[in-house]
């Protein structure tokens, strides 16, 4: 019993992380149909920033803005010189864009900084707290708390405000939101610029647990990808759930099979909905009228 508890409590922490990750794709969905693998170089980024602005002497609550700014500002570039202007361009080229976009990102992170392993201090010190025979990090409830309240945060945008409706109709329709005066390329600047934030974010908070490396956001990208699809793409209660899932998968099979077999639950994932449910848990059939 101790050692599921455990297994549980590591799940929810890594899946609140993947969550995060989901959730960023889910943003860049909804307002264009792209599903941006770039996502995972955003956590990478937050992280990375974070440490560097914190070890040049700012303090972390400060450095971390610095590094949500920054990040966000580079998903904002990412879209205007490289998305933007390959509007015309169908899906999967736009895809293979974002996936061109991570490596470049990648690369240039890796000439700046260097290939180390780094990490700053945890929010609110590392003494483990105890939950039912099994311990938990303080750091892992800042990740999930962040998760559930990023999922709120947009559960409200997208339903409450007008601006995220405008992100949908985008999505639905971009010539018909043009016709009804939705500026269609401001409403992808914001997507952008909310994604790189929320994957910043999580660079953040997962760091003091995880560490960060320029090399980070490959997996990021493909496990966060790989939850927003057994939620539902473009679905952030799905993103959450989905997150949520994946973690616990991974957990599981790390405890009670073997860790070598980790990081193929995605994959096996991403293959089940493929075959089994292709909408994930709280997709939205899709209708063509001809």
């Amino acid at each position: 019993m101790p050692e599921l508890m455990q297994f549980l409590l590591s799940g929810v922490t890594v899946g609140a992380v993947y969550a995060l990750v989901a959730l960023g794709f889910t943003i860049i969905y909804n307002a264009s149909d792209v599903v941006n693998f770039a996502q995972g170089e955003f956590v990478m980024l937050g992280g990375m920033i974070t440490v560097f602005a914190f070890e040049a002497g700012l303090p972390l609550p400060l450095a971390a803005l610095i590094a949500i700014a920054a990040t966000a500002a580079i998903g904002v570039a990412l879209n205007k010189l490289a998305i933007e202007p390959a509007r015309g361009a169908p899906v999967v080229s736009l895809i293979i864009i974002t996936i061109g976009a991570s490596i470049f990102i990648r690369g240039v992170t890796q000439l700046i900084f260097d290939k180390q392993l780094h990490r700053f201090p945890a929010f609110t010190g590392d003494e483990p707290i105890r939950i039912l025979a099994a311990t938990i990090l303080p750091q892992s409830l800042w990740v999930i708390a962040g998760a559930v309240v990023v999922f709120v945060a947009l559960w409200l945008f997208f339903t409450r405000t007008l601006t995220g409706k405008a992100v949908l109709a985008t999505s639905n329709n971009r010539l018909a939101a043009q016709l009804v005066g939705i500026n269609t390329k401001w409403v992808m600047t914001l997507s952008f610029a909310l994604s790189a934030a929320i994957g910043a974010l999580a660079g953040v908070l997962v760091t003091p647990i995880t560490l960060t490396s320029y090399d980070l956001g490959i997996a990021l990208a493909l496990k966060g990808f790989a939850a927003a699809m057994l939620g539902g793409m473009g679905n952030p209660k799905g993103a959450l759930v989905g997150g949520l899932l994946l973690g616990l998968f991974e957990a599981l099979t790390a405890g009670f099979i073997s860790s070598q077999y980790k990081d193929a639950v995605a994959f096996i994932v991403i293959l089940a909905v493929l075959f089994a449910m292709p909408q994930g848990l709280f997709g939205r059939n899709t209708v063509n009228r001809v």
